[in-house]
């Protein structure tokens, strides 16, 4: 039994310990291809590699069956069976043809008593093998997770790029048709740049936040109420076209603030989109402002069914979602950083019998403070 006393796991015991083992020793050989043990199988012992090569596998789900190790001639496996005496975790499976001796775990449980070294051994390369394991599930899992990561990125960019490039094919169709008046092309060519110069915002955006950027924001005075009316007038045609209705339920401040007014737009276009993503049969979103000593406080809400409480600690986190079907809150983290960067706060709640109230603050400057 030369392969025992050239074996780790053996290597310490004594001569008359390895005699003993010896004599409870099988010979058992495998054809390439065949079970050597699977899963759910009784954990009767444990294997040493005389010849061939071995493949260790688990089933993930129904059909997903993962290699977990790959073992050569002088290797060992089943040694779980020898610890825990459970029913077989994994599949053996002989990749060639191959030779094993086979030891009964009783009989390596009566050795195991009387030879200490065999025992620490035994842990020893156990510990060894969990360590290997972690390591190679902890690869696997991050893996699956950048794949999963790159395809909820890739569908977050699809939904926010769509309504622009809807609002470009719609623009150039009419612009196109015979009966399309010289006013009717310059409005369509106003539309079509608008919508082009935003989707070139988003992209930037997007390319922002991927990069985690910490670039300086270039912030400048404007009338956040210049800039709240221009905006709707872009707003409301695509919220009509939604059968959603954006109301006032006030004018907003006539006070100037340090905003980027490219940057901020879009904190008002991903939540109105959501909004109108949350009322497919149509609806209404409602703006309010309010001034205080230090803010102005912008308030947006619909007349959905609001937002789930038990996504709302996470709703602004990177690819959370909040029952929409098409994107992943990406455009909520977006926003989250814009106002950030315009040194306000977001958030958002939910009361009964009303929709998502989204709300950020925009601070007031020194002199604008102390005119109120």
């Amino acid at each position: 039994m030369v392969v025992l006393k050239t074996s780790k796991l053996f290597s310490g015991m004594v001569a008359s310990e390895l005699e003993v083992l010896e004599h409870t020793v099988q010979v058992k050989s495998y054809k390439a291809g065949r079970n050597i043990f699977q899963e759910g199988d009784p954990g009767d012992g444990l294997y040493l590699i005389l010849e061939g090569k071995v493949q260790i596998t688990c089933l993930l789900g129904q059909d997903q069956r993962t290699v977990l190790s790959q073992l050569d001639a002088g290797d060992f496996f089943g040694e779980m069976a020898v610890l825990d005496n459970q029913p077989r975790s994994a599949t053996a499976t002989a990749e060639t043809d191959t030779k094993v001796y086979f030891i009964l775990r009783d009989d390596l449980l009566k050795v195991l008593e009387r030879s200490p070294s065999l025992a620490a051994n035994l842990v020893r390369e156990f510990s060894l093998r969990m360590r290997d394991f972690n390591h190679q599930y902890t690869r696997e899992v991050l893996q699956a997770e950048r794949l999963t990561l790159v395809g909820r990125f890739a569908r977050s960019i699809v939904h926010d790029l769509k309504n622009p490039l809807n609002i470009i094919g719609i623009s150039a169709e009419m612009a196109a048709m015979d009966n399309a008046t010289r006013n009717d092309r310059r409005a369509a060519k106003d539309r079509i740049r608008k919508q082009i110069d935003r989707l070139s915002d988003m992209i930037n955006e997007l390319l922002e936040f991927s990069r985690g950027s910490s670039a300086t924001v270039v912030l400048a005075k404007s009338s956040y109420a210049d800039f709240i009316r221009q905006l709707l007038e872009e707003i409301r045609p695509e919220a009509a076209a939604k059968s959603v209705v954006v109301e006032l339920e006030n004018e907003p401040p006539a006070v100037a603030l340090l905003i980027n007014p490219k940057r901020l737009a879009h904190v008002f276009y991903n939540i109105f989109h959501n909004a109108c993503d949350a009322m497919p049969d149509g609806g209404t979103i409602k703006l309010r402002f309010k001034q205080t000593d230090k803010q102005v406080i912008t308030e947006i809400e619909d007349t959905g069914k609001g937002v789930a409480p038990e996504i709302t600690p996470r709703l602004f986190e990177a690819f959370a979602s909040y029952g929409k079907e098409q994107g992943t809150g990406l455009g909520l983290s977006i926003c989250k950083k814009i106002v950030e960067d315009h040194s306000g706060k977001i958030s958002s709640r939910s009361e009964p019998g009303r929709g998502a109230i989204f709300t950020f603050t925009l601070p007031l400057q020194k002199e604008e403070a102390s005119s109120v």
